[in-house]
């Protein structure tokens, strides 16, 4: 998994411009979302979310994704589980303080970052801390609803 993450950190761009043309796709089908239910297609969908993601990204399905704001970097990943930026534990080379033969979640986030336009300032925004109650609830539904309110 982990030569997985790297490679979607190198290919950050072209992720983030499908994921931005996935995410106006979903936001399209929320009169048909809404008609079956979200509740209802809240198990299919986090089930699909979870393949693609775990996949592509290690995805920990936290239910909150900020994946285009990290440069394709799940900061889910960091052992600290830090959501803005790194600890103060970064080696030299960039590599973990906790896992030592793993780069920095962060020190990824930023690689990705710089690939994707827009991406550096994206990642300057302060995230809010992870609701765990979300935990494994899909992320691509939570969006359609708060782009539909």
């Amino acid at each position: 998994m982990y030569a997985v993450r790297l490679w979607s950190v190198r290919h950050a761009r072209g992720l983030n411009a499908f994921y931005r043309g996935f995410e106006r796709l979903l936001v399209a089908l929320h009169p048909l979302f809404r008609a079956v239910g979200y509740a209802r297609l809240e198990r299919p969908v986090a089930a699909v979310e979870r393949t693609v993601k775990r996949a592509l990204f290690d995805c920990r399905m936290c239910g909150q994704c900020v994946l285009s704001s990290t440069g394709m970097s799940c900061p889910m990943n960091c052992p600290k589980s830090l959501r803005n930026g790194p600890c103060g534990g970064v080696r030299d080379n960039g590599h973990c303080e906790v896992i030592p033969g793993m780069r920095c979640v962060w020190v990824e986030a930023y690689d990705g970052s710089r690939r994707i336009p827009g991406g550096i300032d994206a990642m300057r925004q302060i995230q809010v801390a992870v609701d765990h109650r979300q935990a494994g609830r899909s992320s691509w539904l939570r969006v359609v609803r708060e782009k539909n309110p």
